[in-house]
């Protein structure tokens, strides 16, 4: 049966969250980033559904009911979770002919950094609540990430090495295993890998969203550091090389757009914190665009502007995500077309 992974830009049914609570490393911060999660769900609710996940409902209810959230288009379910990274631990829909069919991989918190006993169990708890109606859900016994790997919909797979060829992942398989598997499972016959690129204060082992981002099947956009003192400078050249010298599947060069480097942000304790706006979230209609009370936010909202003309660009202050090393790409998790009930 042919397989394939949809790009971003393709029709969705909603998107999923996780939301933040005080039994988590948010504790000390809720009150602002129950605000950030507010603003996502206000704007993702004007465009299309929200699937939502949380320990205790009726408090999240009330918090977006009061915000002027479309309730109509709002399903919450009731169930622990470690933290708020959905993009990692939701489900990743390939289209199975036309029908679409959900991998739940694992995810042990990027390589066994954190807990995630809960979080690895959201997609499987979701599926038996019925919240993907009659859509296939399947365990390919695997760890994979959302935000780890990136599709243009038409079989090419832009990803990093640092992160997929971690040992702590799947410690059993090398590139050529991880491609043999991500193949059949995913539909994917091109792999682009970039050796080089980070952010200080990641934790994930450079996740692909934090730094380049299929925009259209020839387009990438991706963060481009032009400061020679800054620590990342050698390392984000490297990875604009390599951009430069991938091609499409037609043989052509990418038409490479490169983002605004944002001053750095950082953290009370003086660590640097992982402020980019590679971390989009494309919706039905919009594109919402991390921001982070920094002079380049209107910068890279006019970019991404640019690159999606026909859809709405929202900006969503991010600043308190990054205060525990993500953004909004991170804690959204894009649920294609055919899937809610």
């Amino acid at each position: 049966m042919f397989r394939r992974l949809p790009a971003e830009w393709e029709p969705q049914d909603g998107v999923l969250l996780a939301w933040p609570h005080a039994d988590s490393d948010w504790r000390d911060h809720l009150a602002l980033v129950e605000q950030v999660f507010v603003h996502i769900a206000r704007a993702v609710s004007r465009f299309e559904r929200l699937l939502i996940v949380a320990p205790v409902i009726e408090p999240v209810w009330q918090q977006l009911d009061q915000a002027g959230v479309d309730m109509q288009r709002v399903t919450l379910h009731r169930m622990g979770t470690n933290d708020t990274w959905a993009r990692d631990f939701g489900p990743i829909t390939v289209r199975e002919g036309e029908a679409p069919v959900l991998f739940d991989f694992g995810f042990n918190a990027w390589g066994l950094k954190f807990a995630a006993d809960l979080d690895n169990r959201i997609t499987a708890n979701l599926a038996r609540a019925g919240a993907f109606g009659r859509s296939k859900v399947r365990i390919p016994g695997l760890v994979l990430e959302g935000g780890s790997i990136e599709s243009d919909g038409n079989g090419t797979l832009l990803t990093t090495a640092a992160c997929l060829l971690s040992p702590n992942r799947n410690p059993h398989l090398d590139r050529q295993g991880i491609e043999l598997a991500l193949s059949e499972l995913l539909g994917v016959s091109r792999f682009l890998w970039l050796e080089n690129g980070y952010l200080a204060g990641d934790d994930t082992d450079a996740h692909i969203d934090t730094l380049a981002r299929f925009c259209a099947a020839d387009t990438i956009a991706y963060i481009r550091c032009d400061d020679p003192t800054d620590e990342h400078f050698a390392a984000l050249t490297a990875m604009e090389a390599e951009l430069r010298a991938f091609r499409t599947a037609g043989g052509q060069p990418y038409r490479l757009v490169p983002l605004p480097w944002p001053q750095p942000c950082f953290a009370t304790d003086g660590h640097r914190l992982p402020a980019t706006y590679a971390n989009f979230l494309i919706i039905n209609g919009a594109v919402l665009v991390p921001t982070y009370g920094v002079p380049q936010d209107g910068a890279a909202l006019a970019t991404i502007g640019r690159l999606f003309p026909d859809r709405e660009i929202v900006a969503i202050d991010c600043r308190p995500l990054i205060a525990q090393h993500g953004s909004l790409h991170c804690v959204t998790m894009q649920i294609p077309q055919g899937v809610l009930p």
